[in-house]
């Protein structure tokens, strides 16, 4: 195969424990690595990413590793660093709490050279030193009822889709769109790509290509987690709709049927209530029954799953709730996209 130059690029915050496994699997990549530079962006961690990062540096054979500073912290900050640092024909994006497999850039590479400008692959979810009880959190993430209904999670068939997640794209790609929008915090990828579609950019999946996403370990976390993207979902959708798909918007509508039924049956109209908390038990216990059967190991803590569904959506809802009515910090006249065709400089 022709080989192309890659720019692998990882942004990292307090990532010491993570970390280690992703650049462990870079170095296992069979990929020709004189033709990969690695490029890890710190966001100015209070703990021992940087070191890890220098670490790596210092033993590897890459073509070139560049650990660089992101002030501003947030991800499309550190996008937009790595950007401006990356020399590759080819650029992929992973989280610092992935894992991928020795031939995760060798077949995303042949994708590309199939002919498209963007293409990836599944990514699963998993959870290291998994216990009993991380198990059915997993699950809950891995079902299509408690993380995501994206094709990249679940679909097993090859085909244009419309976003993806540990995607590579040929650098024109970004010297066409621009940058990232760093006046979004956990939404700058679904702005990103609603962008890439206008420009007529198509994303390629091939289920072949896998990569792993590490679940939150524990309840707490998980359900924060949710609650903060919803948050950012809320506040996206108010002044760029069109980066937001449908399903993001769901557990928003459920939350919001709650509270209107409650208020209906409040004034002796049940009915609406009672229809709806059928119809959504009916769909928690075939959601969970799917689960089940998906994974592997089960245990008996499988059957806090319809609970766990439950309290997952309503922290994802009551975030959008919460973005919806916040106030924004900027409109839609300023809410502008930084065009790298404008600056070249910046990518």
């Amino acid at each position: 195969m022709d080989y192309l130059e890659v720019s692998m690029i990882v942004i990292a915050l307090n990532e010491e424990r993570s970390l280690p496994v992703l650049l462990k699997n870079l170095e296992a990549q069979r990929y020709d690595h004189k033709k990969t530079e690695v490029i890890l962006v710190d966001g100015m961690s209070t703990d021992k990413t940087r070191l890890v990062m220098q670490e790596f540096a210092s033993s590897s054979d890459f073509k070139r590793v560049v650990c660089l500073d992101n002030p501003k912290k947030i991800q499309a900050g550190g996008w937009n660093v790595a950007l401006s640092e990356a020399r590759g024909d080819v650029i992929i994006r992973l989280d610092a709490h992935a894992s991928v497999p020795p031939d995760f850039i060798e077949k995303n590479i042949r994708c590309i050279l199939s002919g498209y400008d963007i293409c990836g692959g599944k990514v699963k979810n998993y959870i290291p030193d998994e216990t009993p009880w991380s198990a059915v959190l997993n699950a809950a993430e891995n079902s299509m009822f408690g993380g995501s209904i994206a094709a990249f999670r679940h679909q097993d068939k090859p085909g244009f889709v419309g976003t993806l997640a540990f995607g590579a794209y040929r650098r024109e790609v970004f010297e066409k769109t621009g940058a990232f929008n760093e006046q979004l915090h956990r939404t700058e990828d679904n702005e990103m790509h609603y962008r890439m579609r206008k420009e007529g950019y198509r994303f390629y999946y091939n289920p072949d290509i896998v990569s792993y996403r590490e679940t939150r370990p524990s309840f707490k976390k998980l359900s924060a987690q949710k609650n903060r993207n919803g948050y950012w979902i809320g506040k996206t959708v108010k002044v760029c709709p069109g980066c937001i798909s449908w399903y993001h918007m769901i557990p928003f509508l459920f939350v919001s049927a709650v509270m209107a039924t409650t208020a209906l049956a409040f004034f002796g109209v049940w009915q609406t209530a009672a229809v709806m908390w059928g119809c959504y038990a009916l769909v928690t216990l075939l959601m969970t029954a799917a689960a089940c059967v998906k994974e592997e190991k089960r245990s008996v803590l499988f059957l806090a799953l319809p609970f766990l569904f439950f309290i997952l959506h309503v922290s994802y809802g009551t975030g959008t709730l919460t973005g919806l009515l916040s106030a924004n910090g900027y409109n839609e006249k300023n809410f502008r996209f930084i065009r790298a065709r404008e600056d070249k400089a910046n990518v």
